[in-house]
C-alpha cells in the first residue's frame, strides 16, 4: 500500500515537472511491475530517481526494489521494475543460520512460507537479534512486526 501511495506521488510530479513535460515520461503500474517510459534513457533514469525518492519518503527500502536495465521500444525507452515481498528461501536460510550462530541461545527462528518467525521468552534477547540484523550486511529489505 505504501508502494502505491509512492507511486501515486511519482506519477503525480512526473506530471508537473517541467523537465518532463512534452517528453512521454509516465509511470504506471504493469501487472506486478512498475513501467517507466520517457523518450530517452536519461530521462527514464531520472523518473526512477524520482521514484526511489518517493519510497524513501514513504520509509520503503530500496532493496525491496529490483530494477532492471532501460531498453528501447520503438521510438521510448522503457525500464521495468518490481517490488519484493517476503523473503527468499534462501537469504531466509542464511539469516536463520545467522541468528543460530550468533544470537543469545534462548532465540528460535523458523521459517513460514515468505516470512522468518524469530521468538523468544526474554525481550532483551529479542532486541539484540534485531540490533544483530540490522548490523549484518543482508541484501533483503528487513521489516521487524508484532514485537511482543
Amino acid at each position: 500500500m505504501e508502494a502505491d501511495n509512492a507511486l501515486n506521488q511519482a506519477h503525480k510530479e512526473v506530471e508537473q515537472r517541467y523537465d518532463f513535460k512534452n517528453i512521454g515520461a509516465s509511470i504506471e503500474w504493469s501487472g506486478e511491475k512498475v513501467l517507466m517510459k520517457a523518450n530517452s534513457a536519461e530521462r527514464v533514469k531520472a523518473i526512477l530517481e524520482v521514484f526511489e525518492a518517493k519510497l524513501i519518503k514513504r520509509g520503503i527500502s530500496l532493496r525491496s526494489l529490483d530494477v532492471g536495465e532501460p531498453y528501447a521500444s520503438g521510438k521510448e525507452y522503457r525500464l521495468e521494475a518490481s517490488m519484493k515481498n517476503g523473503i527468499e528461501q534462501d537469504a531466509a536460510k542464511k539469516i536463520s543460520k545467522l541468528i543460530r550462530d550468533e544470537a543469545p541461545k534462548s532465540v528460535k527462528s523458523q521459517i513460514q512460507g515468505d516470512e522468518l518467525r524469530v521468538s523468544s521468552k526474554s525481550r532483551d534477547d529479542l532486541q539484540a537479534t534485531m540490533a544483530l540484523l540490522k548490523g549484518a550486511d543482508l541484501d533483503v529489505a528487513l521489516q521487524f512486526i508484532n514485537f511482543r
